[in-house]
């Protein structure tokens, strides 16, 4: 039997830190070398999970924007991608520009992959997110709203101080079936994002279009938040670590150690068949 071991990175292999901690990277790729099939579902562009993941063997391809994007983690090839096309488009925009909210814009413009924002615009979040990435070359400010919604869109997210501020925008688009908005806060800071992507575009439907790619028999998952819940779902065995939130817990399998405590290399080196010494 083959089974696909897939895990989410921020708050289940990332310590709170958000590093991958040296048991977890040696622990992995130990497995990995025995035969694992690894990967990871994550809510990051493949640029920022490249980074957070470096040393780890990644040899099967990765999800990326919550199931947005299924990418060949070594050729860098697109297997898959889900845009929105401009009537979907156009609802999001009229969300946002209905409650005076200029969220950051995931688009493809002439080919090339782009954020896009308004600099007059920005939440201090969204300041302090363009800033933590100086020179990545995705980075396209710009100066109006209809600078801002050019291209192939693949995702929208805004970063406000506080949860109301967002509950309009998923209000707004919550009797709109075609789309996914998720309001969660932020690991590392006091801050909530909101994230809207195409209903279809979920880690469940990335997994089962993985599974289906790798011609494996079963997925075993790993997650904290409410963006696994479908991975979880589309999952034979799930396992929420400690400190997941809540609502993730109750579709888990079992609950497993914590982020700090390398959880989910500690579960695999125990389950792991075949049985491998680290």
């Amino acid at each position: 039997m083959r089974t696909l071991y897939i895990t989410d990175l921020d708050g289940t292999l990332l310590n709170s830190d958000g590093d991958l901690s040296e048991y977890t990277k040696k622990t992995i790729n130990a497995l990995i070398d025995k035969g694992m099939i690894f990967s990871y579902a994550t809510a990051r562009s493949l640029t920022s999970a490249s980074i957070v993941t470096k040393g780890l063997k990644i040899n099967y391809p990765v999800i990326s924007y919550n199931g947005t994007f299924l990418i060949n983690s070594n050729t860098k090839e697109t297997l898959f991608l889900l845009c929105f096309n401009r009537d979907e488009t156009e609802i999001v925009k009229n969300a946002m520009n209905k409650n005076s909210i200029y969220p950051l814009v995931y688009s493809f413009i002439n080919g090339e992959e782009k954020v896009s924002w308004i600099e007059s615009k920005e939440t201090k979040g969204i300041r302090s997110y363009i800033d933590s990435r100086k020179g990545d070359s995705r980075l396209r400010p710009v100066e109006n709203s209809e600078q801002l919604y050019k291209g192939d869109i693949f995702y929208f997210t805004f970063i406000a101080d506080s949860k109301e501020q967002l509950l309009h925008i998923s209000d707004y688009l919550k009797d709109k079936p075609e789309y996914n908005c998720l309001i969660q806060k932020e690991l590392y800071k006091e801050e909530y994002w909101c994230e809207i992507m195409l209903n279809r575009a979920t880690k469940g439907n990335a997994i089962l279009a993985l599974k289906d790619i790798l011609k494996c028999d079963k997925i075993i998952s790993f997650g904290d938040a409410v963006n696994d819940i479908s991975m979880f779902e589309a999952s034979d065995e799930s396992y929420a670590v400690e400190n997941a939130v809540d609502e993730l817990k109750e579709y888990a399998t079992e609950i497993i150690s914590s982020n700090e405590e390398d959880g989910v290399a500690k579960w695999l080196v125990k389950n792991f068949i075949p049985p491998v010494s680290i």
